[in-house]
């Protein structure tokens, strides 16, 4: 008997030629599924490849520098406030675009990157009252000071353009990938360089995709299961769990685009609220901006939904390697009680996330004092309220889905040999370490009978039933 519970404490044993099989089956059934699925949707990104070409395009970039203009950089070293007037060069006080006399200005004196005696930058309105400048700022500004025809104009020689924001979001980034991967390990890695990669698609097939009219839910539906295709298997590995998950994203992504594609469509979502989309609309006839907004909403989602459903694959995994001897019912009804809190959570997260990335669209709503139902369906909000409600139902119904296929695929591939015990496991769940049950009492045929019981079932019920039961099997 004592070699039966060292035998245990191994965990599990060899798989037998059945339990070999079986999983040599359920691996050729996903391979059978998504060998084919992939296969597809690298074929269709080849057609769907853009040129290229901007063709028909006419864009006046806000970056792009007449003759004797430049963009420069500086560091302040000093603010003052004084009269608009004093922005104007020399002998420009009288000339037709000045400044009304009285208006007060912020200005910058600012120490040039390049080199040279500061200059005096003249800081935006809005920017001095939202923010404001202050000495140690790292600038871009506009230098007039040599432009052609600039002196008849009346314009400031130096304006301020924005902030070097170069420094910090280099710190934030490698704070970033420090504390993943201090975390998560090479995995971290491996899904850090996979994000790399996700958005070198996103940039070089779908945003030029859209530029040149390509369909707009064709192009979202393989850029995105080309993303999800290489971010899960390059972060998590060739695995049951992983293509498992992958099924589910597909299931969820499929769900998500069809829904964005009929509430675009029944919601006349146009974009007329954005000064971007508006932007765009002019800019070429190939552009559509419903395409575009159809688009981001079955973007949006990508990685609240890869969360879910790896998540769910990797419930199912854990739970049955906790209890290997748990039914098929009562592993998918354990699983879901974890997917029915991920669900509350995701979309918590999904609304917030929104709410924040529109707070200044939420802030002028709320000033105008609209009814609720009116701003909700509003140009302005409905966008948002809109692309929360796509996600959140796709990743819903995501969740069951990838949770019965992780719970057929692990009790097809993962059969236990005869033989196998959990006891050290049960012996967890139920509050005993193994090593210590001669400790509390417990002979060695107390620890068979606890071995009989279901480990499941020590997990799920309440602590009542758990006591219960163990008083049976001593009994």
């Amino acid at each position: 008997m004592g070699a039966g519970h060292s035998h245990t404490a191994q965990g599990h044993a060899e798989p037998t030629p059945q339990a070999l099989a079986a999983r040599k089956k359920a691996n050729l059934i996903l391979a059978a599924i998504l060998i084919p699925l992939t296969l597809l949707t690298l074929v269709a990104m080849a057609l769907l490849w853009p040129s290229g070409s901007k063709e028909g395009i006419t864009l006046a970039s806000p970056y792009a520098a007449a003759p004797g203009v430049t963009f420069d950089t500086g560091k302040i070293q000093r603010v003052v406030t004084g009269s608009c007037m004093d922005a104007l060069p020399q002998g420009q006080a009288g000339a037709d675009a000045a400044p009304q006399q009285g208006s007060e200005c912020t200005f910058a004196f600012t120490d040039p990157d390049k080199g040279g005696n500061p200059v005096k930058v003249v800081i935006n309105p809005d920017v001095a009252k939202s923010h404001g400048v202050k000495v140690g700022d790292n600038i871009r500004y506009l230098n007039l000071s040599k432009a052609q025809g600039a002196a008849g104009q009346g314009a400031p020689a130096y304006v301020f353009v924005d902030f070097v924001r170069t420094l910090p979001i280099i710190v934030l980034a490698l704070l970033y990938a420090v504390v993943v991967i201090a975390v998560a390990r090479w995995r971290g890695l491996r899904a850090l360089i996979g994000l790399v990669g996700a958005y070198g698609v996103l940039v070089s097939f779908m945003l030029p995709g859209l530029v040149e009219g390509k369909p707009p839910l064709l192009l979202a539906m393989v850029g995105s299961t080309v993303i999800m295709i290489g971010v899960l298997y390059f972060a998590h590995g060739f695995s049951a769990r992983t293509s498992t998950a992958l099924l589910g994203t597909m299931f969820g992504l499929a769900i998500t685009s069809l829904l964005a594609a009929w509430a675009t469509d029944a919601a006349n979502l146009a974009g007329v609220g954005s000064h971007d989309s508006a932007a765009l609309a002019n800019i070429s006839d190939n552009i559509s901006i419903s395409g575009i907004i159809l688009c981001g909403l079955i973007i949006s989602g990508l990685g609240v939904l890869n969360d879910v459903t790896i998540t769910q694959s990797s419930a199912v995994w854990e739970l049955w390697e906790l209890a290997p001897e748990t039914s098929a019912r009562q592993l998918f009804t354990s699983a879901m009680r974890i997917g029915r809190d991920h669900i509350a959570s995701t979309v918590y997260t999904i609304a917030f996330a929104y709410a924040g990335a529109a707070l200044p669209v939420l802030i002028l709503v709320m000033l105008y004092e609209r009814p609720l139902g009116d701003a909700l369906t509003s140009a302005e909000l409905s966008e948002e309220v809109i692309r929360t409600l796509v996600g959140s139902i796709g990743l819903v119904l995501a969740i069951p889905v990838t949770t019965l296929i992780a719970v057929l695929v692990v009790k097809a591939t993962g059969m236990k040999a005869p033989g196998a015990r959990t006891a050290p496991l049960l012996a967890t769940a139920v509050g005993v370490p193994a090593a210590g049950r001669a400790a509390v009492g417990h002979t060695p045929d107390d620890a068979e009978r606890l071995d009989a019981v279901d480990p499941s079932e020590a997990f799920d019920e309440a602590p009542a039933g758990r006591r219960g039961r163990r008083a049976a099997a001593r009994d």
